[in-house]
């Protein structure tokens, strides 16, 4: 029973503002904002507890959320999807983190819609549980997974589960789920494809954290529609290419880092048909990466 959030109109964010005792934070133009249909935005390992007061390696993990969602409402234009990959939860997945990464969220949702994908910090039934009122099901409910396509103007988006075990790192994402992954590619050949995933594959930089990594991959260079793939976990914001050509997006956490000096914040993405562009918003605005640009250019069909 995957789920995603549809986006909210302006009288249901007031009044959920309203109902939760929380000060509607964006202006009123907000809502009057043009979509741009070739940008997503990309938020990553938010870590959210149910206490907002909840400090996580030296970082009120809810204040960087809230900074992160600021940043976003500001920009002049909403984008056509906004993805949340992962560790959405502080760390167990408990029913209270979801309540209060839902009210954080919520300024995002007004603006557009959110998908959402799981991380080693979830708990997958808690998770589908903490939106039944305001949540869109969507169809592949067969995998018991929060896996599922989404399309946008210039890209097929394939949004992957690697939740193994709560609370333990390593992810794994499953026969039956790479078999899903194989059959839908194969029904979407000629429009380029994105697949984000929370466990980060093998890169020059970091070992991997998916135990079936090798499978995983050989699906991506197999099919040639495949140009990127976007996953956290590591916490660290980085770009490379594999050597089958399809590009490896590591998002910036939301909540802490890992290494001190590493950047927070979220990502701006824009597509074009055959390249793209991927912008950190770091939430220290004088980083030396804050504003950083990697232009993407897709490997051929």
């Amino acid at each position: 029973m995957p789920i995603h959030l549809p986006q909210l109109t302006r009288r249901d964010f007031l009044k959920r503002a309203a109902l939760a005792g929380v000060a509607a934070v964006l202006a009123p133009n907000a809502f009057a904002k043009t979509s741009d249909e070739d940008m997503l935005a990309f938020f990553s390992d938010t870590h959210i507890a149910a206490d907002p007061a909840e400090i996580a390696r030296h970082v009120n993990v809810a204040d960087h959320l809230a900074a992160a969602v600021r940043d976003f409402a500001a920009w002049p234009v909403s984008p056509a999807a906004v993805i949340v990959n992962g560790d959405l939860a502080l760390k167990e997945g408990l029913p209270g983190d979801y309540a209060t990464f839902g009210k954080l969220i919520d300024p995002v949702r007004a603006l557009a819609p959110i998908h959402l994908s799981l991380g080693n910090h979830d708990e997958r039934q808690n998770f589908w549980s903490a939106f039944p009122a305001d949540a869109a099901k969507t169809a592949e409910a067969a995998l018991q997974r929060q896996a599922s396509v989404f399309a946008t103007a210039r890209a097929n988006w394939f949004l992957l589960d690697s939740l193994e075990a709560t609370n333990i790192s390593e992810g794994e994402l499953g026969s039956a789920q790479l078999a899903w992954l194989t059959a839908e590619l194969a029904a979407r050949p000629a429009k380029p494809a994105v697949v984000v995933v929370h466990h980060n594959p093998a890169t020059s930089t970091q070992k991997a954290s998916l135990k079936d990594v090798d499978a995983f991959l050989e699906v991506l260079a197999s099919h040639r529609q495949v140009k990127a793939c976007v996953f956290g976990h590591t916490h660290d914001w980085h770009v490379e290419t594999h050597a089958s050509g399809v590009h490896l997006i590591n998002l910036p956490p939301t909540g802490y880092v890992f290494k001190d000096g590493r950047p927070s914040g979220w990502v701006r993405a824009t597509l074009t048909d055959d390249s793209a562009e991927f912008e950190l918003r770091s939430l220290d605005r004088t980083h030396p990466e804050h504003g950083q640009i990697k232009k993407l250019a897709w490997r051929t069909a």
